[in-house]
């Protein structure tokens, strides 16, 4: 890895549009400096989610942050939203540049 960059965790969650409101104060919260969001649409458990109507979108929410964020943000996640929500999390390693952004 360059000496410029630096580890970080991304993490990604995919859940039903709806729980935009309750969520992204969430982040904050727990730790995260930002987010970006952006709407999605795909296939899996839950049949086609085509964003056609709004009951029917998602979107994708990426944080960029340090593991132990990372972490809080996933037992959160978990806790408040997997058992009542279409929700999917998933956390990847990172190289940042500027870490003290995240």
């Amino acid at each position: 890895m360059s000496p410029a960059l630096t580890s970080r965790k991304l993490v990604t969650i995919i859940c039903e549009a709806e729980l935009e409101a309750l969520l992204v104060p969430e982040l904050a919260r727990h730790g995260a400096r930002g987010y970006t969001l952006t709407e999605a649409r795909g296939q899996g458990a839950r049949g086609v989610r085509d964003g056609a109507w709004r009951a029917s979108s998602n979107i994708r929410i990426e944080v960029l942050c340090d593991a132990t964020v990372a972490e809080r943000l996933v037992d959160m996640l978990q806790a408040r939203f997997y058992a009542d929500y279409g929700i999917v999390v998933f956390v990847v390693d990172a190289a940042v540049l500027r870490p003290g952004k995240f």
